[in-house]
């Protein structure tokens, strides 16, 4: 192409808007982009749309860099020789935990490809966790009305507690309140969760979110620990992806860096946003309206895709 398609970096955009929103809620971007691929299609070579899926990401997670600068940055003039210990613990708790995920997810990259990126896997991933979400939050809720009935007895509590939401209550009785109180085996369990997060609809977020609740973290901890993951997971899959892409004796014209470019740009800016919503959101709600997402998406696109086979109306 010798000039830019205008048409075609709008579509690039509206990708990357789709990227920023679900790859930080817990509601599956792959899933997400899968599906918006049946409705508008770049006009790209499948190597390279097999690329871009991928290596849009690299727009989410630099606001993940850029969001968490300061608390990610071991050499901060800011940090006493303690902060930066810890500093460093955490990243090397990242790396550690980000092994299950390489270890089956680069092997097995080709074949989850191939054979799992059916609309109705998706939307099978999408309503299995979307009800994982909604049966864990309320049975951490249970749990705290529980305590809370036992410590009733006193005014204090009474009194503490008529301010707090039954959702808040679970959160605070979590036994991880804080991103330097997450030990090493509790680090390395959600990085086993995310490994789930291989089967398209899942989403990478969700997979270790719920990892990370059931491990025992607040809300805020399982978010905050979820990005943090995604800075190598998703650096080494965009690295994986483009190799592929070259190795296949592939090169990019001024189209695709475009579009890859304005990709990139909005999932960006997106994500900062995007980002900013959850950390204030998971303050105060749980993730069950999260849940009744996945499960109300899933049920919609196994009726559409459904009625597409039947041939009821044409993709």
């Amino acid at each position: 192409m010798d000039g830019l398609d205008l048409y075609e970096l709008l579509k690039a955009a509206l990708f990357g808007l789709v990227e920023g929103i679900t790859e930080w809620l817990p509601i599956s971007s792959t899933g997400h982009m899968l599906l918006l691929d049946n409705f508008v299609k770049l006009n790209v070579s499948q190597d390279f749309w097999d690329m871009f899926l991928v290596v849009i990401q690299l727009g989410a997670i630099l606001a993940v860099c850029v969001l968490f600068f300061g608390q990610l940055n071991p050499f901060s003039p800011r940090k006493d020789a303690s902060q930066r210990r810890s500093t460093w613990s955490l990243w090397g708790k990242v790396v550690v935990s980000c092994i299950p995920a390489a270890a089956v997810g680069i092997p097995l990259d080709d074949w989850m490809e191939e054979h799992l990126g059916s609309p109705f896997v998706v939307a099978a991933a999408l309503i299995v966790y979307g009800v994982a979400f909604i049966v864990i939050e309320r049975s951490r809720e249970r749990k705290a009305m529980r305590v809370a009935q036992q410590r009733q007895s006193g005014r204090h509590f009474a009194a503490s507690g008529e301010s707090a939401t039954v959702s808040e209550l679970a959160d605070a009785d979590a036994r991880v309140q804080s991103i330097d109180e997450l030990g090493w085996w509790t680090a390395i369990g959600i990085g086993v969760f995310q490994v789930l997060s291989i089967v398209p609809g899942t989403s990478r977020s969700g997979s270790t979110i719920i990892g990370g609740l059931l491990l025992g973290c607040s809300r805020t901890v399982a978010a905050e620990f979820t990005f943090f993951l995604a800075i190598p997971v998703m650096f080494g899959a965009s690295a994986l992806r483009l190799v592929k892409f070259f190795l296949k004796g592939n090169a990019f014209v001024a189209q695709e860096l475009a579009i890859l470019g304005v990709g990139c740009a909005v999932a960006f800016v997106v994500s900062m946003l995007s980002i900013r919503f959850l950390m204030g959101f998971v303050k105060r709600h749980d993730f069950q309206p999260f849940g009744w997402y996945r499960i109300v998406l899933g049920i919609v696109v196994i009726v559409y895709f459904g009625l597409a086979q039947l041939g009821i109306i044409a993709l």
